[in-house]
């Protein structure tokens, strides 16, 4: 058992002594469009990044429930910070599961813990099809790509990718393997200059003839067509990266009801308003809820009516957050509009929400055909 196993760390109550610090750099690393840096130095010093494995491989052995609420918290803060770290932890979800129920990613695991090694995800834009060109070579493949919306890349250890590969008998494939940021070949554009969500350097991670040992291969999938490790991946994912939107849209809440009181605007049609607000917000928060005990603390067997209901959650909480948003505005008046204050700010970190996989037509198209395959 690691030594860190036995402080038994106060998580929750370690967000909250850390969060002032977030919130007092949120403004600033949102204008410049830079990474939040010293955060997560913080987090990396206070072992966040491991917080999530089990006790047994070095990590604080926390609950898959509780660390979408700790990012929820983060979400209070810095809206950027919640949201790159979520991505690191939805791959870590991901491995406990597997180390849980498949006896695999054990190194992995106790490496994360060992060096607060932050896992990057590139899937983003590649869902089914993935893309960029592998070739292959004596002992492995040589792969080129550009992986857009990378979040923390520019901080990243490892990339957890994947690339189209067509065999020797023809067919299209899609490899999934991870490779380390120091390996030759990779670089990351410093290319994320966007409306919201700023200080998650989620910039372009490319790779040219980058090496893959076959060893490296963790799946092999046909192209283009739906493989039972997307019931894992999309099961853990989408809870804990919409923790942080919940977060966002929490926070939206508190602050309108600030600058109603300080600008005297809780009058006449307001109040109502603000229970109209209030309803969005725990539609939010409700479904939410259901989405993070789907997985059960990683304690479930993935399957597709869970992946069809958490795509579907996942579109409902993001119509709710923003909805949260454009009402809290609407509230705040013309306060809203200015800069100095934070709701500005949450409006355009929210807009993000609906950008993750599934985006709403698309998880419509695949909700629905697999309801018409089932009737």
């Amino acid at each position: 058992m690691s030594v860190f196993a036995a402080i038994q760390t106060d998580w929750h109550q370690l967000v909250e002594e850390l969060g002032p610090q977030f919130r007092e750099r949120a403004s600033t690393y949102d204008q410049q469009g830079e990474f939040v840096h010293e955060n997560y130095a913080l987090l990396k010093e206070h072992r966040f990044f491991s917080a999530m494995i089990p006790e047994e491989l070095g990590g604080g052995g926390i609950s898959f429930t509780v660390m979408c609420q700790l990012i929820r918290k983060l979400a209070h803060y810095c809206g950027s910070t919640a949201l790159a770290f979520s991505m690191h932890q939805h791959l870590v979800a991901a491995a406990v599961w597997k180390y849980r129920h498949k006896g695999l990613s054990e190194a992995t695991l106790r490496k994360v813990a060992d060096q607060q090694l932050v896992l990057v995800c590139t899937g983003a834009r590649d869902w089914l099809g993935s893309n960029g060109s592998m070739k292959k070579v004596e002992g492995g493949y040589l792969v080129s790509a550009r992986k857009s919306f990378a979040s923390q890349s520019i901080v990243g250890s490892v990339a957890v990718t994947s690339a189209p590969y067509q065999n020797e008998l023809g067919e299209w494939k899609v490899l999934h393997f991870p490779v380390p940021f120091n390996a030759e070949g990779v670089s990351v554009e410093n290319d994320w200059d966007v409306l919201g969500m700023r200080a998650t350097g989620s910039c372009t991670v490319v790779f040219e003839n980058v090496f893959v040992p076959e060893t490296a291969v963790g799946l092999e999938r046909s192209r283009d067509s739906f493989h039972p490790a997307w019931d894992l991946v999309l099961s853990v994912a989408m809870p804990i990266i919409m923790s942080a939107y919940v977060g966002v849209a929490e926070q939206a809440v508190k602050e309108t009801i600030r600058i109603g009181k300080s600008y005297q605007r809780l009058e006449n049609h307001l109040p109502y308003i603000l229970g109209k607000l209030n309803n969005q917000l725990v539609a939010a928060q409700s479904q939410w809820r259901t989405m993070v005990h789907i997985p059960q603390d990683l304690n479930f067997a993935p399957q597709r009516p869970q992946t069809v209901e958490v795509l579907s959650l996942k579109t409902n909480v993001a119509d709710a957050c923003l909805a949260v948003l454009a009402q809290s505005c609407e509230a705040a008046g013309g306060q809203s509009f200015y800069k100095k204050n934070a709701l500005e700010r949450l409006f355009r970190d929210i807009q993000a929400a609906p950008h993750h996989p599934l985006p709403k037509w698309d998880q419509y198209a695949f909700c629905g055909n697999y309801l018409v395959e089932e009737a």
